[in-house]
């Protein structure tokens, strides 16, 4: 999606630890106008997946999530996978673990069992694919629901980290509406041609 291409190399920062920084529109403040190009991207590669459910990780991958929701006919549900359980979350739970390469740590991830189940078509959303650690943890939790995973939606994936060839591999579909090839602080950002 050259408009998101655009995007990150207008306003992006390339941080030290392979980190790209793009919080001034996705995952700290959000381009909402923006972000609603993004949700119709995604619903238009999935449109004809029959998905029922959409399901993410707390907190970045929300919101281009539920834009991506209200273009379904009729609208789907939003699951977030949160990354603590707390008191008010039935203990019924579908629980993974996911290791946060932004974090830098590891964490149980949980679904409430009563909103994931084995009729759902799954479709993941996430702002960010690197080494692939919270999608597998995140078709973990689908794969205890017994439900299908239609496939994945990324905003922007690092090819060079190689986590969406892996689940390509396995057989998961994976679309990415920006792939980046390669990034350095002296060279940029340059994607897949």
């Amino acid at each position: 999606m050259k408009a998101l291409e655009q995007k990150i190399i207008s306003e992006c920062k390339i941080l030290e630890g392979d980190v790209l920084k793009v919080d001034g529109f996705l995952n700290h403040q959000i381009d909402v106008s923006f972000m609603n190009e993004l949700g119709k991207e995604l619903y238009r590669l999935y449109r004809d997946s029959g998905v029922t459910k959409i399901l993410t990780i707390e907190a970045s991958g929300i919101g281009v999530a539920c834009l991506a929701a209200v273009n379904f006919d009729p609208i789907v549900p939003v699951v977030f996978a949160k990354k603590h359980s707390t008191k008010n979350i039935s203990p019924d739970l579908y629980m993974s673990k996911a290791e946060s390469y932004t974090h830098g740590k590891s964490f149980d991830i949980v679904v409430a069992k009563e909103y994931l189940h084995e009729n759902d078509v799954v479709l993941i959303i996430d702002d960010f694919l690197a080494k692939g650690n919270a999608m597998n943890a995140l078709i973990d939790l689908c794969e205890q629901a017994h439900a299908k995973v239609a496939g994945v939606g990324i905003v922007i994936e690092k090819l060079y980290q190689d986590g969406g060839n892996q689940l390509r591999k396995k057989g998961v579909r994976v679309e990415s509406l920006a792939k980046i090839a390669s990034m350095s602080k002296e060279d940029g950002v340059s994607f897949e041609s």
